[in-house]
């Protein structure tokens, strides 16, 4: 880019019939422009930044997503069987997506649903508190902050009470 020079205006390179506010108002708005033009490049260079980081945030993103189903095959192959060599593998693969930053999503009973984190695959009724999980079905599994797969879960839903039931008891005294 060539720097140029702001030098005064004579009276020979004055516009004729522009007065001083006409001339400073022009200035006024290029001078906008200008710093409109400087913003926007900020912005550019910002969310170049930003998309930069993100890429290299979730960059693993699909290799982690690839070794789920191996992972869920070792620990079901670990449940059935005794097989040490299984358990040892299934620990370095733990290992190794923990390292890429692979969280397992496990909640507990009882724990709050979040739709977020969690897939509700059924609902059952249950004395524990409504939209609480009840069981895991699948752990589910996140990359840095975000969700790889949602853990599979059963959902509490408050008990239904029966009509024409005793209201002080629930058995039946017929």
């Amino acid at each position: 880019m060539q720097e140029e020079t702001v030098q005064p205006q004579s009276a020979e390179n004055q516009q004729p019939g522009k007065s001083l506010e006409e001339r400073l108002a022009e200035s006024e708005a290029r001078l906008e422009q200008m710093l409109r033009a400087v913003a926007d490049a900020d912005n550019t260079r910002k969310r170049a930044q930003a998309e930069a980081a993100s890429a290299q945030k979730y960059a693993l993103e699909r290799f982690a997503n690839g070794l789920l189903p191996v992972l869920d095959s070792l620990e079901a192959a670990v449940k059935s069987a005794d097989l040490s060599g299984v358990e040892l593998t299934l620990r370095q693969l733990v290992g190794a997506l923990e390292k890429a930053n692979v969280r397992e999503i496990n909640p507990a009973p009882g724990e709050r649903f979040d739709p977020y984190r969690h897939q509700a695959m059924a609902t059952v009724e249950s004395r524990s508190e409504p939209n609480t999980v009840v069981s895991v079905m699948q752990k589910g599994y996140s990359l840095a902050e975000r969700v790889l797969r949602p853990a599979l879960v059963t959902v509490a839903k408050a008990a239904v009470e029966k009509d024409g039931g005793n209201p002080i008891s629930d058995t039946d005294l017929t």
